[in-house]
C-alpha cells in the first residue's frame, strides 16, 4: 500500500476539523429559550408551575405548565437538586450523564484542531526546519559527462587545493572560495558539480535558489547561515547552488519587501564568503543562466574567484554525447554519427539526450529493433524541435 501523501493527510485532517467545528457550532447555537433568574425558577418550582426540566452541565432548561415556550436558568449544582425535582413529580432529563461523550468529543475536536494547526505551521516553516542533505557519493563521474576536458582538469586542481589547503598555504596559495558556472540551461552544470565531488572524494551539498525563498522575512538569510555551518562541519565539502540568480540577483535598495529580503540574502552570502579562512575546506559552486543579473559585489574575485562558461556542445562533444546516450540503445548503422552530430548543432546536452530517448520510445511504438532516422525525426516533431537536415 502506498504511503498517504502530505496533501491527502492535510485534506483529511482539514475535513475532520471542519466537521468538528460544524458540530460544535450546531451544539452551541441550539435554542435554549428565554433566560430567567434562578430565583424566579425557584418560585415557579414552589408553586408547581414547572412541567419538565433538563439538567445540563452549565444551565437548567425547563418548560412551564400550560406554556409551549422554553426557558433556562443557572444550574445550582447542589447534591439534592435532582431529587427535589423528582419528588415533586416533575419530568426530569439529566444530560450531565452524557458528559462522557461530550468529553470524548472535546478531546477529538482538540486533537483535530491542534493537528490542523501543526500541519499549517509545517507547511509554512517545514522547509526551514529541513536540514540540508550531505551526499557522500553522488554516483556521477566525469566519464558520464562528454567533453569539457580542460574544465575538468582545472576544477580538479581547485578541489585538490581545497583538500590540501595546509600544503598549499605554505606555498602562499589560498584555496579557491567560489566558482560560477554560467551558460544556457541543459548543458550539465549540475551534473558537472556532482561529478566533481565524486571524482575528488569530498562531501557534496546541493541546493537551489528557491530553497532560500520564503513568505516570511529573514528565513532566507538564516537558511544560508545554516547551510554554511553544515558545510563547515562536513569539510572538505562542495556546496552547489543552482539557479544562483534566485538569491544573488543585483540588489535594489528602493524596492519592495521581496527586494529587501533579497538584499538580506545577498548580505548573508557576502558575510559567509568573507568569513572563509584558508583552512575552511569549503568550495562554493554557483550555477546560473543569467550571469549579468548577479550582484557585482557578490561575484567579484575574492569571493567567487573563477567563472567558467559552459556553452552548448560543439560538434566533437555532440559526437561523444550521441555515443554516450546510445550505449544502451541500438542506433541504426545507416545513420552516420558525424552527420547526426551536425544536425544537432545549437542544441543543449539535455535536448540531445531527450531526443534520443524519445526516438527509442518511437522505435518501440513502431515495432522496430533499432533507432533509425525516421524515429529521430518523429521524436523531434513531438518535441517541437527543428534539426538541421
Amino acid at each position: 500500500m502506498k504511503k498517504m501523501g502530505f496533501r491527502h493527510r492535510l485534506i483529511i485532517l482539514s475535513s475532520i476539523a471542519i466537521v468538528a467545528i460544524a458540530i460544535a457550532a450546531t451544539l452551541f447555537t441550539q435554542n435554549k429559550g428565554i433566560y430567567v433568574k434562578y430565583r424566579e425558577f425557584n418560585e415557579l418550582f414552589t408553586e408547581g408551575k414547572i412541567s419538565t426540566v433538563t439538567i445540563n452541565t452549565e444551565n437548567i432548561q425547563f418548560e412551564k405548565v400550560g406554556y409551549n415556550g422554553k426557558y433556562y436558568t443557572d444550574n445550582p449544582k447542589t447534591d439534592d437538586f435532582k431529587e427535589r425535582l423528582l419528588l415533586s413529580g416533575i419530568e426530569v432529563k439529566d444530560s450531565t450523564e452524557d458528559d462522557g461523550f461530550v468529553v470524548i468529543f472535546d478531546i477529538l475536536f482538540d486533537i483535530a484542531f491542534i493537528g490542523f494547526i501543526v500541519i499549517v505551521i509545517y507547511k509554512f516553516f517545514g522547509d526551514y526546519f529541513k536540514s540540508f542533505k550531505v551526499i557522500r557519493h553522488t554516483g556521477v563521474r566525469f566519464d558520464d559527462i562528454a567533453g569539457m576536458d580542460d574544465l575538468k582538469k582545472e576544477m580538479l586542481h581547485a578541489v585538490d587545493i581545497l583538500k590540501n589547503s595546509e600544503e598549499y598555504r605554505r606555498k602562499g596559495i589560498r584555496p579557491t572560495k567560489g566558482i560560477v558556472l554560467e551558460g544556457p540551461p541543459g548543458n550539465g552544470k549540475t551534473l558537472f558539480a556532482k561529478a566533481l565531488a565524486e571524482e575528488a572524494g569530498v562531501n557534496f551539498i546541493a541546493t537551489k535558489g528557491a530553497d532560500f525563498q520564503s513568505v516570511f522575512m529573514s528565513i532566507g538569510p538564516r537558511k544560508i547561515k545554516q547551510l554554511f555551518n553544515k558545510a563547515r562541519r562536513h569539510k572538505p565539502c562542495i556546496v552547489f547552488i543552482d539557479e544562483f540568480d534566485g538569491i544573488g540577483e543585483r540588489r535594489n535598495y528602493a524596492g519592495s519587501g521581496i527586494d529587501k529580503e533579497n538584499n538580506r540574502m545577498i548580505t548573508a552570502m557576502l558575510n559567509e564568503m568573507d568569513g572563509f579562512q584558508n583552512e575552511e575546506g569549503v568550495l562554493v559552486i554557483a550555477a546560473t543562466n543569467s550571469y549579468d543579473s548577479l550582484d557585482g559585489a557578490l561575484v567579484r574575485p575574492g569571493r567567487f574567484d573563477l567563472k567558467y562558461t559552459i556553452p552548448n556542445p560543439d560538434e566533437a562533444t555532440r559526437i561523444k554525447l550521441i555515443n554516450l546516450y546510445t550505449r544502451k540503445k541500438r542506433l541504426s548503422a545507416d545513420i552516420p554519427i558525424e552527420k547526426l552530430a551536425r544536425s544537432f548543432n545549437g542544441l543543449s546536452c539535455s535536448a540531445i539526450e531527450t531526443i534520443l530517448n524519445e526516438a527509442a520510445v518511437v522505435m518501440i511504438a513502431d515495432g522496430k529493433s533499432e533507432i533509425d532516422l525516421n524515429s529521430i525525426i518523429k521524436a523531434c516533431r513531438k518535441m517541437g524541435i527543428k534539426i538541421i537536415s
